[in-house]
């Protein structure tokens, strides 16, 4: 997939990033343990919503999480379901960490 946008890492918050064109799309973590996140919330602003800006999103996340060698235990609803339709992202699981289907 094309990337539209860039990842943009902005710690003091705890989260990732895109700047649109008019607002702030990102996925929220917290650190969970040692090389561990806990992703807790993904949030698109509504005049965006529907352009498939979340996927890519969390997408980004994901691959830059694996960059740095990062486990993740999603809690967002919406990075759950990502994880459920994309099997390939299991392998950034936590140890002992299941999504059900």
């Amino acid at each position: 997939m094309e990337k539209r946008f860039q990842l943009i890492h902005h710690a003091a918050r705890n989260r990732y990033e895109f700047h649109l064109n008019g607002g702030i799309a990102y996925v929220e973590y917290e650190p969970a343990g040692e090389g561990i996140y806990r992703l807790t919330h993904t949030i698109v602003p509504p005049a965006f919503e529907g352009q498939g800006i979340g996927r890519e999103l969390v997408e980004s996340t994901l691959e830059a999480l694996r960059k740095q060698g990062v486990r993740i235990i999603p809690q967002c609803s919406f990075i759950v379901r990502y994880v459920q339709r994309h099997p390939e992202w299991e392998s950034l699981l936590a140890e002992g960490y299941r999504i059900e289907a």
